[in-house]
C-alpha cells in the first residue's frame, strides 16, 4: 500500500442536487459517475478532481449508518478511498500487521471495483477504504 494514490475522498450529503451545482456549476467539476449502490444504501455521484474523484454520497434511508454518521451537518467527510492493485493481498498483509477490518474479504462497490474498509480504531480515527479499480475491458 505504499505510496498507494487516492482514488477518492467521499463526502456525506444531506442535499445531493445542491451539492452537485455546487460541485459542477460553481467550482466546475464535471461528473464521472452517477449511480446507487443499494447494497450499501447510498447514491454516489463522482466527481473528476484531478487523478482522483470527490465522490458525493446521498444516504437512500434517513435511519441508515451513513445517514446517522451525518448528524444534522448539512455534509460530513466520510472515508479516504486508496487505490490497491491487489486488495485481497493488501487485506492479508493489513491482518497480519494486526490491523482491525470491516471487511475481511473483498466486496463489490462502485461502478464494479473491489472495496474493503478498514476500522477507524486501528487508523487514528479516519475511516479508510481500500479499493481495486474494476478491469475496464
Amino acid at each position: 500500500m505504499k505510496d498507494a494514490p487516492i482514488d477518492h475522498i467521499a463526502i456525506v450529503v444531506a442535499d445531493l442536487d445542491a451539492s452537485l451545482a455546487l460541485y459542477t456549476q460553481t467550482l466546475g467539476f464535471s461528473v464521472v459517475y452517477r449511480e446507487i449502490v443499494a447494497d450499501q444504501g447510498v447514491e454516489t455521484v463522482g466527481l473528476r478532481s484531478g487523478d482522483a474523484v470527490v465522490e458525493l454520497l446521498r444516504p437512500l434511508d434517513p435511519g441508515s449508518p451513513v445517514a446517522r454518521f451525518r448528524g444534522e451537518a448539512p455534509s460530513k467527510l466520510h472515508h479516504t478511498a486508496y487505490r490497491v492493485d491487489d486488495l485481497a493481498a493488501e487485506l492479508a498483509r493489513l491482518t497480519a500487521a494486526g490491523v482491525r477490518l470491516i471487511d475481511t474479504e473483498p466486496r463489490r462497490g462502485a461502478h464494479g471495483n473491489l472495496i474493503a474498509f478498514l476500522h477507524p480504531r486501528s487508523t487514528g480515527g479516519v475511516l479508510i477504504e481500500l479499493c481495486q479499480p474494476a478491469a475496464r475491458t
